[in-house]
């Protein structure tokens, strides 16, 4: 992604009014079905979806309210990649934002990509949407190279293709390194919870 062509030019998205406000999960799933095509894109936010609700029940002790918010900003955050390439994040904010969601939601998937979207990740949602997005893609491609997928990945392995600029070149690793830095838990045990999180995600 170009970094200049993708900056939103806003750091505010949706109306206050609609706090509280989401998708049901049939409508959020229609909506991700319809928009993306490709399975593996799919597959992605899916993961990404999990991820983020697991870690706001098990390490922000959050309601299953609550985290049902960072599941669905997880499971939208590139429901436009795929049909809009040059307008990503734009479309899917400007959906949200006609059909009254939260805007805390919106503003979780404005923040996902900072150096590209021109958003700073602020709550621990947004900061959270960032540390994951790249990580989980990368996790899911080490564990499509292993007989056993995810059976036995350990974070040593991991660590040492994050060092390997070849392998999944298109992840970030600037990316990455610039999201863990804004939170307070070590990139070792972010690893972990992902392999532990999303296996079982299809």
């Amino acid at each position: 992604m170009s970094e200049l062509s993708h900056n939103l030019g806003r750091s505010t998205f949706g109306n206050p009014v609609n706090s509280g406000n989401v998708l049901s999960e049939q409508e959020a799933l229609e909506l991700l079905n319809s928009w993306v095509e490709n399975e593996r894109l799919r597959l992605h936010m899916k993961q990404v979806g999990a991820v983020m609700k697991a870690w706001a029940l098990e390490r922000e002790a959050l309601s299953e309210e609550e985290a049902y918010k960072w599941w669905l900003a997880g499971l939208l955050h590139d429901a436009d990649w795929e049909k809009y390439p040059n307008d990503h994040c734009r479309i899917i904010i400007e959906e949200l934002e006609n059909r009254n969601i939260d805007p805390a939601i919106i503003h979780c998937i404005a923040s996902h990509g900072p150096s590209y979207f021109g958003v700073e990740p602020q709550s621990s949602m947004d900061k959270m949407i960032y540390v994951f997005d790249e990580l989980s893609g990368f996790i899911h491609a080490a564990a499509l190279i292993r007989p056993l997928r995810y059976d036995g990945m350990d974070i040593k392995s991991i660590q040492k293709k994050l060092k390997t600029p070849s392998f999944a070149a298109q992840v970030s690793r600037d990316d990455i390194q610039d999201a863990i830095s804004r939170i307070p838990t070590e990139l070792d045990e972010i690893i972990d919870f992902v392999i532990q999180h999303q296996r079982e995600v299809s």
